[in-house]
């Protein structure tokens, strides 16, 4: 949300396929919402020509909208980096060595931190671009991961994951470690993860974005910064396949509410089974999930995870 109160996102491509100037597609869109009376308003159509906008961080002081694209041809595997200006409707900067899903924000500086190239699985130096001297992102020393990143705490630090690994990244002197293990089971594909912006000792994830997390359970994995330990909070599968018919399958976007008692799950997953003549299930619904989190498992009781475990086992249905 900025500053003047309006929520800000972009769209994205469907088929790659469907994608192109014969189908009418020239660009993806930056749009606003405003959250109090449900008016939605067009910020920029196309603002790189046809570039899609998977990857999108707002500035909320400045109001300058950050995105990482992907080519509306599926053939051009360029990622530009954009950096829009949605009061002045126009380009502040962009280059054709963008970040590939994810960007570290700095909200006491407004610099924005990522990779030129690469995709998942990579470790390398960051690079930052300064709103205050606009022009090409300059490469520091630290390096990271960065599939996902959380927002920046009170005093200056964002943690990154990129498969099994974290990282801690300090905004001010802009160096960065790496904290080791984070998943608790075999799916390791983490797409959002969030801190509990209250105390800022712990993070939410659900591993198997692109459509693994069933088969561990669908758990939201809380992970202990102080201890450095993980357990499950919640296992989401088979109970909501059970109560309403729906398998979540992964999510691409979770959030933890101010007091960090609710983590909100926005799910792809399957209502109805596998379709014909197949056997594995597919996406075909979204859904939303709010998961309470009481007070005793936000007060740093943590038991560790049994040395060489393999996965995890999803309750039995007594258990749930």
């Amino acid at each position: 949300m900025g500053s003047d109160g309006w929520l800000y996102f972009a769209t994205h491509r469907g088929s790659t396929r469907a994608t192109t100037a014969e189908n009418g597609f020239t660009g993806s869109w930056i749009l606003r919402c405003h959250p109090g009376d449900g008016r939605a308003e067009v910020v920029a159509h196309a603002p790189l020509p046809n570039q899609c906008l998977p990857t999108g961080e707002l500035d909320p002081e400045r109001l300058i909208f950050y995105g990482g694209t992907a080519d509306g041809d599926h053939t051009v595997k360029r990622v530009k980096f954009l950096a829009y200006d949605t009061k002045a409707k126009r380009v502040l900067y962009e280059d054709d060595f963008g970040p590939y899903r994810a960007m570290i924000f700095s909200r006491s500086s407004g610099r924005v931190y990522f990779h030129r190239d690469g995709g998942r699985g990579v470790t390398k130096p960051l690079v930052r671009f300064d709103p205050a001297h606009p022009g090409k992102p300059e490469e520091i020393g630290a390096s990271v991961g960065l599939r996902a990143a959380t927002r920046e705490t009170r005093d200056g630090k964002v943690y990154t994951v990129d498969g099994d690994r974290l990282w801690e990244f300090d905004t001010k002197s802009e160096t960065a470690r790496e904290l080791g293990e984070l998943t608790a089971g075999q799916e390791n594909y983490i797409a959002s993860i969030d801190l509990d912006p209250k105390t800022e000792r712990f993070l939410y994830f659900v591993a198997g974005a692109h459509g693994g997390s069933y088969k561990e359970g669908a758990p939201l994995v809380q992970y202990d910064l102080v201890t450095r330990q993980r357990k499950v909070v919640a296992f989401l599968h088979p109970q909501c396949e059970r109560r309403f018919g729906f398998t979540p399958m992964g999510t691409y976007a979770t959030a933890v509410s101010a007091e960090g008692d609710k983590v909100f799950i926005t799910w792809h997953g399957n209502r109805g089974g596998a379709p014909a003549g197949r056997k594995k299930i597919a996406f075909n619904t979204c859904a939303l999930t709010v998961v309470h989190v009481p007070p005793s498992e936000r007060a740093g009781r943590r038991l560790p995870l049994a040395p060489g475990s393999e996965g995890v086992t999803p309750p039995r249905k007594d258990q749930e």
